[in-house]
């Protein structure tokens, strides 16, 4: 039985997600050649700053540096070490942030950090559909499609058909529940850990989480090699 699918909306504003029966033309997710509409106003903001004598140029380069200094990776051992301790994965879900300062994580914002985990009952996929927030901090900077129209609209009324597109094709019976970011809120997808991992390290088990399992576009992976 195929169970609706839900929505955690920290806009304000509620959107429908079913895709049943849906024969509409649709602009396919991927990844922008030209500069997009928030590289140009990046631009404009910061050369507008500058020109203003309101930040210098050091003070933005610093703040850039400490930005590309965050990467998945950073997610990733989050991720791995919730998969191997039961205590730290609660503590995680009742609270992201403080989760993630426990392994020394920190957090240069006021944003808040919500941790959903995917189950075998339900299937968790981030999104911002009035810009690009993202949980920065744990993750680095959001990939180019994350920011653009198609995959913030139709993340929105058609996960489904979204997943099959990136290759993850989700069964009737899983509730899909699409979480809206907002400037102060975050949302970090805990993904299922893969069967056949029992003995890996925790260090081997990061190496398997992708930036996009943490987005909730895809599962994470794992395949054993023949002996």
């Amino acid at each position: 039985m195929e169970t609706e699918d839900n929505n955690h909306d920290g806009h304000g504003h509620d959107h429908g997600h079913g895709d049943a029966g849906h024969s509409h033309p649709h602009q396919e997710i991927a990844i922008a050649d030209a500069p997009s509409y928030y590289d140009l106003m990046e631009t404009a903001v910061r050369e507008l700053l500058i020109e203003r004598r309101l930040f210098g140029a050091d003070e933005i380069r610093r703040q850039i540096e400490v930005l590309d200094s965050r990467t998945p990776t950073l997610g990733a051992k989050v991720v791995a070490r919730a998969w191997v301790d039961e205590g730290f994965r609660r503590r995680l879900l009742d609270d992201g942030r403080k989760g993630c300062e426990e392994l020394g994580i920190t957090f240069y914002d006021d944003t808040q950090l919500i941790v959903l985990e995917n189950t075998p009952k339900v299937h968790n996929l981030i999104v911002c559909t009035l810009c690009s927030c993202y949980p920065r901090p744990v993750l680095g900077l959001p990939p180019d499609w994350y920011k653009l129209k198609p995959y913030r609209a139709r993340a929105v009324y058609e996960p489904r058909a979204v997943l099959e597109e990136f290759g993850t094709h989700i069964p009737d019976g899983v509730e899909i529940i699409v979480s809206d970011s907002t400037a102060m809120v975050r949302y970090l997808v805990l993904p299922m850990r893969p069967p056949g991992t029992e003995t890996m390290s925790e260090e081997d088990l990061a190496a398997l989480v992708t930036r996009d399992a943490m987005i909730g576009v895809i599962p994470v992976e794992y395949q054993k090699e023949a002996a």
